[in-house]
């Protein structure tokens, strides 16, 4: 279990597109989230590249001076698919290893607007906090209302019992950077009673890790 109060955020992990979208409108708060976090002396972890969003708010945050971190498996850097990383590189063998080393190096998450992978990391992350395997919370940069659907899904689900309140509680939604750092770090969880009870220091955590998402998503 990691996490689990309201506390100084050292570094937040970033999940967004290697490309820019077709509207310029998400890519000067993508760079101004690089800006904010450079300021407010927080690290960066990402998905490496230097691509699109990926590439403006990480260069943006280590032109700040903040330290940054890409997390890219070895097939997807050697391919050169989405640019050179900006700051350190961590090459990783899966992008199993890829998510794990994401919540080992960061204490928050935002999601900017993305598509399928950006999904999929943000509600891998979300099931592990269900789970109770960290606490740690997960921003959804609302720019112009990207993901109002995605959180009116998640409020639908949650009245329905398929979510409970203390995983619905992990997404947080903000439209301004600024306001998200924020609310990021005034978070803290209250775990769901049932999840509070499974103890992950037992065996091997990261296959406990791959089998509860393929048991419960």
């Amino acid at each position: 279990m990691e996490g689990n109060s309201a506390h100084q955020i050292k570094s937040i992990c970033v999940f967004c597109r290697s490309n820019p979208g077709k509207n310029a409108k998400f890519v000067e708060p993508a760079n101004n989230l690089g800006k904010v976090l450079a300021k407010r002396k927080i690290h960066l972890v990402y998905g490496g590249g230097s691509l699109g969003l990926m590439g403006c708010m990480s260069t943006a945050a280590h032109v700040g001076g903040s330290q940054v971190l890409g997390i890219i498996p070895t097939a997807l850097a050697e391919g050169n698919f989405i640019g050179k990383t900006v700051g350190e590189e961590l090459r990783v063998p899966t992008m199993q290893d890829r998510i794990s080393k994401m919540l080992d190096n960061s204490d928050a998450f935002i999601a900017l607007p993305g598509g399928i992978g950006t999904l999929e990391e943000n509600f891998q992350i979300a099931s592990w906090a269900q789970l109770n395997i960290h606490h740690k919370p997960i921003g959804l940069l609302n720019i112009d209302g990207f993901f109002n659907k995605l959180l009116s899904f998640l409020d639908q689900a949650g009245e329905e019992n398929f979510i409970p309140h203390s995983a619905r509680q992990i997404f947080i939604s903000a439209s301004t950077v600024e306001e998200m750092v924020d609310k990021l770090e005034d978070f803290v969880y209250k775990p769901d009673p049932v999840a509070a009870q499974i103890d992950w220091s037992k065996g091997n955590s990261s296959k406990n890790r791959k089998m509860d998402l393929s048991l419960h998503l």
